[in-house]
C-alpha cells in the first residue's frame, strides 16, 4: 500500500518515513499541507497521515479539501493536541483515527492496517485464497500450510493483489500503489517483481493461483 506523510517535524517524519518503509509499505513524505495537496493530485493513496499544526495549510484545512473533492481516502490524525475536543472536531471534520504524540510506532502500524480495513472488502487481518493465506498484521505469508518467504516489495505486491482477488490489476496500479516518486517507470521491474512472486507462491502446487491476462496485467484467482 501507498501512504502519504504530511508532517513538519523533519525527525518524526523520517522516523515515520523509516518505519513504513520497513513494513513493507511505499512512501511519499512532505512537510506542509500545500505540497501534501500536490500529492494528493498527483497519486492515489491506501492512507494519509496528516499532521494537524503545519505551515501553509493545517491538516484541517488539507481534510476539509481532500473531502470536499470526493477523496475518501483513510486519513489519520497525528498532533499534540490531545483534549476530547480536539479529537471530536477531528472526527467530525472526516478523519478516521486519531494520534496524539508521542506514539508508539507499533500502535501506528496498527492504526493503519484498521483504517485501511474499514474501506476494503476485507474486514479481517488474514487474506486469504485457496490454501494461500496473507496476515497483514503479522506480515506472514503461507501456501498449503508452509512459510513463504517474500521480500518487502513482494510481500506489499501480494497484499494487494490479495486485496483485489479475482480482479484483474494492472502494471499502471501497482506501479501507482507499490512504488513511489522516487521510481521512473518505463522499465520491466514489475514484470520481473511478479515472476519472483509466481515462483514463489505457485511452485511445486498444481493448482496456479498467479496468473497474467494478457495486455491488460495480472489477477489472482484459483482455477476452476
Amino acid at each position: 500500500m501507498r501512504i502519504l506523510i504530511a508532517e513538519d517535524e523533519k525527525d518524526l517524519n523520517r522516523l515515520i518515513a523509516q518505519t513504513l518503509t520497513r513494513a513493507g509499505y511505499s512512501v511519499d513524505a512532505c512537510l506542509d499541507g500545500e505540497e501534501a495537496l500536490d500529492c494528493l493530485c498527483c497519486a492515489d493513496y491506501d492512507c494519509v497521515l496528516l499532521d494537524v499544526m503545519m505551515p501553509k495549510k493545517d491538516g484541517h484545512a488539507v481534510l476539509r479539501q481532500m473531502r470536499a473533492a470526493g477523496k475518501t481516502t483513510p486519513v489519520i490524525f497525528l498532533t499534540a493536541r490531545d483534549s476530547v475536543r480536539d479529537r471530536i472536531d477531528g472526527l467530525d471534520m472526516g478523519a478516521d483515527d486519531y494520534l496524539v504524540k508521542p506514539f508508539d510506532f507499533d500502535e501506528l502500524l496498527a492504526r493503519i492496517r484498521a483504517a485501511t480495513r474499514k474501506y476494503g472488502a476485507e474486514k479481517s487481518s488474514v487474506l486469504t485464497l485457496a490454501d494461500l493465506t496473507l496476515d497483514t498484521a503479522a506480515h506472514t505469508v503461507t501456501r498449503g500450510g508452509k512459510p513463504v518467504k517474500l521480500s518487502a516489495k513482494e510481500y506489499a505486491i501480494l497484499e494487494y493483489l490479495m486485496l483485489h482477488k479475482q480482479t484483474v490489476v494492472s502494471r499502471a496500479q501497482l506501479e501507482n500503489h507499490i512504488w513511489n516518486y522516487d521510481y521512473a517507470g518505463g522499465s520491466n521491474v514489475v514484470d520481473v517483481y511478479m515472476t519472483y512472486l509466481r515462483r514463489k507462491i505457485d511452485q511445486g502446487f498444481d493448482r496456479k493461483l498467479l496468473h497474467t491476462v494478457r495486455g491488460a496485467g495480472w489477477m489472482l484467482r484459483e482455477e476452476p
